[in-house]
């Protein structure tokens, strides 16, 4: 039979109250008590029940996250980090998929007030300020990750610099006709996505800073998603000037510009260089040059900080913008001016 908090107790030779003090790491027991307590709890692989536990607490010990099309590989790395930072702090995971502007909306409005958290996580959906302030009216601790709002505490990246990073990259190697292909723009003010538009700006604003005037007929904007990419590329490439160059905003849509090169049969870097964003472990394997931010360790520190806020709700807001990296590898070459 699996071992009960009573055995706990008497193997520990403590009184059941100490077991429950050490579970909850409360302070009011001694450094030696508390060993004594935890290695009786590995020997007996003792588990205490959550359910018993949150009862003890007044609390669900279990996180909230409102995640976008929670199968994209940038969203399964923040998850990825959330979960385990979550477990090592004794507190379950429950995700809210969102795949619509209704869902949104819905989410962002329900599951605060739903009262089945003690804390929620945001990712890459930027609340609009009538919904910051229903968000504080819950008193539901609430971290963003990947989004920015007055505020509200988070953790994101200068995406503007990010694009500019890119973009200047490219323009170091040779390249002046630089296209870019980015979210469509309805569909990010629908979800209120802003890492897209503000990559987009980036480039805009290195170009002009190069000298360069920005084209509009080499911007494509689509769904996200590799195929939509691919589309958009093929477009783009198929001008009777074709870019020498890309930036997509996302490793995905950049999987897709290399599909439509190879459709056209464009030799990627000789003919063609391209740039993603975010890093993923697939842009290795292809070797893709792009911007690396900090995936996992962005849903870690988004739980650090909202565990920090569920222990102290008035503590002074904090926002945090994590590095990002330019990640050069064989997807782009220098050209002759």
């Amino acid at each position: 039979m699996a071992a009960t908090i009573r055995d706990v107790a008497r193997v520990a030779g403590v009184g059941l109250g100490t077991v429950s003090r050490v579970i909850n790491n409360s302070p009011l027991v001694s450094h030696a008590t508390r060993q004594r307590v935890l290695d009786v709890i590995a020997e007996l692989r003792y588990n205490p029940s959550q359910i018993a536990r949150s009862f003890a607490l007044g609390k669900t010990l279990t996180v909230a996250t409102i995640a976008p099309f929670f199968t994209r590989p940038s969203v399964v790395e923040r998850l990825r980090g959330i979960e385990a930072a979550l477990a090592s702090g004794g507190y379950a995971l429950v995700v809210f998929n969102v795949e619509t502007p209704a869902r949104r909306d819905n989410c962002l409005r329900d599951v605060p007030r739903s009262q089945r958290a003690d804390g929620l996580l945001i990712i890459s959906l930027a609340p609009q300020p009538e919904e910051v302030l229903a968000l504080q009216e819950t008193g539901l601790p609430v971290v963003l990750i990947d989004a920015y709002a007055d505020s509200l505490p988070g953790v994101t990246i200068d995406d503007v610099a990010g694009g500019t990073l890119a973009t200047e990259y490219l323009i170091a190697l040779g390249h002046r006709r630089i296209g870019f292909i980015g979210d469509l723009i309805a569909d990010a003010m629908s979800f209120n996505f802003t890492s897209s538009r503000h990559r987009l700006e980036g480039y805009q604003q290195a170009l002009v800073s190069a000298g360069i005037p920005p084209r509009d007929d080499y911007q494509r904007h689509g769904l996200h998603g590799r195929y939509e990419a691919r589309v958009l590329a093929r477009d783009l490439l198929e001008l009777s000037e074709p870019p020498t160059a890309l930036f997509a905003a996302s490793d995905t849509q950049a999987m897709g510009v290399l599909e439509a090169a190879r459709d056209l049969d464009l030799a990627v870097p000789d003919q063609l260089s391209v740039i993603g964003f975010d890093d993923i472990d697939v842009a290795e394997y292809l070797g893709l040059t792009t911007i690396r931010q900090l995936l996992f360790e962005s849903g870690e520190r988004g739980v650090e900080l909202l565990l920090k806020r569920m222990a102290n709700p008035s503590a002074k807001l904090e926002r945090e913008y994590l590095p990002i990296e330019l990640i050069a590898r064989g997807t782009t070459r220098r050209i002759a001016r």
